[in-house]
């Protein structure tokens, strides 16, 4: 950042520009076969889910969130923690998410991320570790290394979201209570920061300190409403989302439904992780993943 910066200035954004197009391609190629193909409702939420990204990765929210507002980081990191990730996974038909997560090394990562414990300690980590003073200040200076923390987040929102999302195959399925007591766990505890943000008596954050060029607040009070931004924005979603789920088991469960059926691709992921057990039985020395 120069002196004769502003804060909206605009900027290009060459590396994700280069993933916006492909994601698209991507989704569009393999959803093209028949069995594979995408349902009109899909398409609209996969890209949906990519306009989302490009408005928090992109300017003018992605320039203000590394140089100018911790309030503007942290709609950043809203978005692409709790809106990107579900639109996303909810737009790509179950056929195409089994076969992206068949690879051995893929599946053996989804058997972890999709329990409770594992998930709440990974998305903590990661929201903690990419608010460090020190990694705020690399994203400021280097647009290769925000790009990376930016990916690394969006991967911990997967991660988030994956003990809920019932589209991914050969996950246990968690009781509505389970999953709803799940996302009430991931409001509180990954979210600690805000408190500290709330109480603190001076700026943490040295990346913004010219906060009041931006919309006239000081750093300390810019500082102050994203923790309240961070910890509001996170229970209204995640309880409302917890809220919604339990309401529907309820109501399926009064007309006796099942509220979540057993799917093929559940039962071939399971074929598939038992010929892998076998063949690791008959090799002994074969790689866990194999």
């Amino acid at each position: 950042m120069t002196g004769a910066a502003r804060p909206f200035d605009w900027h290009l954004h060459l590396l994700w520009l280069l993933i916006f197009p492909a994601l698209l391609a991507l989704h569009t190629w393999a959803t093209r076969r028949e069995g594979y193909r995408a349902t009109a409702r899909q398409r609209v939420l996969f890209l949906l889910g990519v306009l989302v990204l490009v408005v928090a990765v992109t300017w003018p929210l992605g320039d203000l969130a590394a140089h100018w507002l911790l309030m503007a980081l942290v709609l950043q990191r809203l978005l692409l923690t709790l809106a990107v990730p579900p639109l996303l996974v909810l737009g790509t038909p179950r056929p195409v998410i089994a076969r992206l997560t068949r690879p051995a090394a893929v599946d053996a990562v989804l058997r972890v991320v999709v329990r409770p414990a594992p998930a709440v300690a990974i998305v903590t980590v990661v929201a903690v570790a990419t608010l460090t003073t020190g990694a705020v200040s690399l994203a400021a200076r280097s647009d290769l290394a925000r790009v990376v923390i930016e990916l690394v987040v969006l991967a911990s929102g997967f991660v988030l979201w994956a003990p809920v999302l019932t589209e991914l195959p050969g996950t246990p399925r968690l009781s509505a209570l389970g999953r709803g007591g799940y996302l009430i766990v991931q409001s509180i505890v990954p979210s600690f920061l805000s408190i500290v943000w709330i109480f603190a008596r001076h700026s943490l954050y040295p990346t913004y300190a010219h906060a009041g060029t931006v919309v006239g607040l000081s750093p300390l009070l810019d500082q102050q409403l994203a923790g309240f931004l961070a910890k509001l924005s996170t229970i209204a979603v995640l309880w409302t989302v917890a809220f919604v789920i339990m309401t529907r088991a309820q109501s399926a469960e009064d007309i006796g439904r099942d509220s979540e059926p057993l799917m093929w691709s559940d039962v071939e992921r399971e074929i598939e992780r038992a010929e892998r057990r076998q063949r690791r039985q008959r090799w002994p020395g074969s790689s866990p993943t194999g």
